[in-house]
């Protein structure tokens, strides 16, 4: 059976990668997280001071320093762990603090070029799902499987809190929604690879499914597909 591409796009904490790690387990193909590979630069520009008090960043020395940044995902446990230049990142990647910062990272023309062409060495050979904001519309223009996936901001908010709060981590709702309605407009209004539906993806809004049910659904569609 031909190994396909699945392309699985949309908003911040909507559930793409809860989807799209499940799919990948169940039809046996490699998953990307194209958000950790964001996450992971902006870390690293936190760590070395790459941004100004003002919250903007110092582009031209992160620029410099992107050959220093190796981002690499491994199965660890059955479970993919993201590595900044061998360090496990997973959980740091995933706090408040990088959350407010990715959006204007993942902005940058040149960030972007750099993980795009990493991403589709990763997914040359198809057996892949890749989960982003570009994955569909640039990255894998072609992917046989396309999902455009969304959730109120409100829903989104929630899960996000949950999420942190269940692995012991501080949050705050009212936070968290900000950042969510931030980076919605940020992400779908910035020059380089704004995010948006592509033309032939199939269009899915949890805001009212279980987990259980967004896989079936996924599911179904990826049989239609191989």
């Amino acid at each position: 059976m031909k190994k396909i591409t699945i392309a699985i796009d949309g908003h911040s904490s909507c559930g793409k990668s809860t989807m799209a790690k499940d799919l990948a387990r169940e039809v046996g193909y490699v998953y990307v997280d194209t958000g950790a590979m964001y996450r992971s630069v902006t870390l690293y520009a936190l760590r070395h001071g790459l941004f100004n008090a003002d919250g903007s960043i110092k582009t031209e020395e992160l620029q410099a320093q992107m050959d220093d940044i190796r981002i690499e995902q491994r199965l660890v446990d059955g479970k993919t762990v993201t590595f900044l230049n061998g360090e496990d990142v997973e959980r740091e990647i995933r706090t408040l603090e990088v959350s407010n910062h990715v959006s204007p990272i993942a902005a940058l023309g040149f960030v972007r070029s750099a993980l795009v062409a990493q991403q589709q060495r990763m997914g040359a050979e198809g057996g892949v799902v890749m989960d982003g904001r570009d994955i569909g519309t640039v990255v894998f223009p072609n992917a046989e499987l396309k999902v455009y996936v969304t959730a109120s901001a409100e829903v989104r908010a929630q899960r996000r809190y949950d999420e942190l709060k269940a692995k012991g981590m501080e949050a705050d709702y009212a936070d968290i929604l900000k950042n969510v309605q931030e980076r919605d407009y940020i992400d779908s209004h910035r020059e380089v690879s704004p995010l948006r539906q592509a033309d032939d993806a199939i269009l899915l809004d949890n805001s009212h499914m279980t987990i259980a049910e967004q896989k079936q659904w996924l599911i179904e569609q990826f049989q239609q597909r191989v």
